[in-house]
């Protein structure tokens, strides 16, 4: 693979580990599996066995527990630990014949790409439960779906296009992310609000 190939393949990998870790997981190690693509040599552990299991399970759970109202945030928030270093292993995977120092960079550039798309998307649903009904949920989920579905058929068939789309999609996450921010806090501020002072309080 090319470095362009390779860049995108790590970038493509960490933001999609960001949304749907164990789906991106699953995916590239069946496409690798079957050689529908070619996985550099720190990625080839995905085609195993267990590893496919694993993932492929909890893949279902994912996308389940993604589509309940409420119980997608807590999701969000136990997997803040989980997806951000999986996804930086990943994307300082595909560099692994590529020297130390190549290695490192990718892991920095993937490691802050995965958080970014992960508090992103963790805080964008946050907000989202706040409306009584479902379908914002829902929409703001499918979405999500279909742009995953996209970022990885061109990280793998357009990297060029992939790392297009990244550049500017990190541009969008630096305006929303402080915005977001502000959201939640101010969503936190009117939740103390409605459970008043603490009995005994003054």
């Amino acid at each position: 693979m090319d470095m362009l190939s390779n860049v995108a393949l790590a970038g493509g990998l960490a933001w999609a580990s960001g949304i749907r870790l164990y789906a991106t997981i699953f995916v590239a190690g069946m496409l690798g599996r079957f050689g529908y693509v070619h996985l550099p040599a720190g990625l080839l552990p995905l085609t195993d066995t267990w590893v496919l299991a694993v993932s492929g399970a909890l893949m279902l759970c994912e996308f389940l527990a993604d589509k309940v109202p409420a119980f997608d945030s807590a999701w969000d928030a136990i997997h803040t630990f989980i997806r951000i270093p999986i996804g930086t292993l990943l994307a300082w995977g595909v560099f692994k014949d590529s020297g130390a120092g190549a290695q490192l960079a990718a892991a920095l550039l993937g490691g802050a790409l995965v958080a970014g798309t992960h508090f992103t998307k963790a805080g964008t649903r946050a907000l989202i439960n706040t409306s009584p009904e479902p379908f914002s949920n829902w929409g703001a989920s499918a979405g999500e779906d279909i742009g995953w579905i996209g970022g990885l058929y061109l990280m793998w068939r357009h990297p060029l296009a992939l790392l297009v789309l990244l550049g500017l999609f990190v541009l969008l996450m630096c305006w929303m992310l402080p915005k977001i921010a502000r959201g939640l806090r101010v969503l936190a501020q009117k939740l103390r609000g409605l459970r008043g002072p603490l009995p005994g309080s003054s």
